[in-house]
């Protein structure tokens, strides 16, 4: 009973204090839709450069999220989020500061250095913390925290950037991290895992291969699909990650073992997730700048105007974890995929130059239920699906894929988006948009289908870590 009573404090500051890290980590990847345009204005820029913006954050943020995991399992999952938690405000710091386009692009990379140190190791961080009985609960407001924080982006963007500057959806990180490493140091206990190695050739292949890939869909509409640069960027790309995937099967100790891909319920959410971000943030990318350069809305009425689907996370959340308790975590991560696609579907059907709010809404709706149902149930069946032990790596895995998704998202449809259309007038934008979009829908659709491998009632509380084999406490 005292060592109930004792450790609920614990737990609940290491929800406080992942749930915010996890929010702020989130909220970058988007954050920057709504104020594209103000930036394209205050620094210049053309597509390309206005992706690497985003895709700058997100492609660190993926590369590197296994090696944080490895890092944190190493030489100490607290020590390493402090680390990741000191380079993310910094960076945020000089971003804020920048004076140009470029210089922009390089302090969002090392923003997603310090989040891909920070964001994998919240969720072993809480895990350990949490009892067992409650650990489903912690899980789902972990995820609900931070989906929020994907999809109300935009809106914090955009009301940041029309009443202040652009700079200050940089300048917000600054005082959130500098309260959270005090109290991190203070509330959160150390953990390592048992005889943890970092595998370097692993990192140097999955990070090459993932660079070369972007770059070269990021670069295609501008240099061509034929042109040296972009064939060996992507060539390179897809056998240097070929050569990771082959690496996970031989290698005694890699940073991703590819057997736990074997696994339907670790297999179907990963694909899943991974299919989902490419579609979401894509679509959103693009919509964010339909909505001001086309229909003429300032960045708050851009970001009010997506609240339906952007805040839906907050209602809808807490009904999607009830069901994924009493029904498990398939069903409901399933229908909100069939959602999220219906939503942009139902979006692409009604764009145009001239089109009326209550014709957007169904889709902003729809999108937005389907979005809290898949979030609510994610965290859960990816920490159910692996050994505890396996638990830090699943998360580096499965935020890797996730990030992945985004920037191949983002490079994807901007691509579609340039063949079919640009920035030349209104109807020009909707033309490149409409069939962007519904790619976009597509592949949540495809989410969807990934998703069915799961077993049934998978996503329930996470296992109890074996505290003598995965966790060596230090005092607090």
């Amino acid at each position: 009973m005292n060592q109930h009573t004792e450790g609920r404090p614990r737990a609940v500051w290491a929800l406080v204090i992942t749930s915010v890290a996890g929010f702020m980590a989130a909220l970058d990847n988007l954050v920057v839709t709504t104020a594209l345009p103000s930036i394209r204005k205050s620094l210049g820029g053309e597509l390309a450069e206005l992706e690497w913006t985003v895709n700058a954050y997100t492609l660190t943020f993926a590369v590197l999220l296994m090696l944080g995991a490895a890092l944190g399992d190493r030489f100490g999952r607290r020590r390493l989020f402090l680390a990741g938690l000191t380079v993310f405000t910094g960076a945020s710091a000089a971003a804020a500061l920048s004076s140009g386009i470029n210089e922009l692009i390089a302090f969002r990379a090392v923003q997603g250095v310090g989040a891909a140190i920070m964001m994998p190791l919240t969720l072993t961080l809480l895990t350990a913390a949490v009892p067992p009985a409650r650990r489903g609960a912690a899980l789902g407001i972990f995820s609900a925290v931070t989906g929020l924080a994907v999809a109300s982006g935009p809106l914090i963007g955009g009301s940041l950037t029309e009443h202040l500057s652009w700079q200050w959806i940089f300048w917000l990180n600054v005082p959130v991290g500098l309260a959270l490493l005090p109290l991190a140091r203070l509330r959160l206990t150390e953990s390592y895992a048992p005889d943890a190695r970092l595998d370097i050739p692993g990192t140097l292949l999955v990070s090459g291969g993932l660079f070369g890939i972007v770059y070269g869909l990021v670069n295609a509409n501008s240099d061509g699909w034929t042109s040296p640069t972009v064939l060996t960027a992507l060539i390179t790309g897809g056998v240097l990650t070929t050569g990771f995937v082959h690496h996970g099967f031989r290698a005694k100790r890699p940073m991703l073992p590819m057997r736990l891909f074997r696994d339907r319920a670790f297999f179907g959410i990963n694909m899943a997730s991974m299919l989902m971000f490419l579609g979401m943030f894509g679509s959103i990318f693009l919509l964010s700048q339909y909505l001001q350069g086309v229909l003429g809305y300032s960045p708050t009425e851009a970001g009010l105007r997506m609240l339906p689907w952007t805040g839906m996370p907050m209602l809808v959340a807490p009904v999607a974890g009830m069901l994924s308790d009493r029904f498990g975590g398939r069903p409901v991560v399933v229908a909100g995929l069939v959602l999220q696609s219906a939503g942009l579907a139902l979006f692409a059907t009604v764009i145009g130059p001239d089109a009326s709010y209550a014709s957007q809404l169904p889709g902003l709706i729809v999108g937005g239920v389907g979005m809290a149902l898949y979030f609510a149930p994610a965290a859960s069946l990816v920490m159910s699906s692996v050994r505890p032990e396996e638990q830090g790596i699943a998360s580096g895995a499965n935020n890797a894929l996730r990030e992945v998704g985004g920037a191949l998202g983002i490079a994807v449809l901007a691509t579609v988006f340039s063949s079919q259309g640009g920035f030349e007038s209104a109807q020009s934008f909707t033309d490149g948009t409409v069939p962007a979009v519904w790619i976009g829908s597509g592949v949540v659709a495809l989410a969807a289908l990934a998703a069915l491998l799961i077993p049934g009632r998978r996503g329930g509380p996470a296992p109890e870590p074996a505290a003598a084999e995965t966790l060596v406490r230090a005092a607090a």
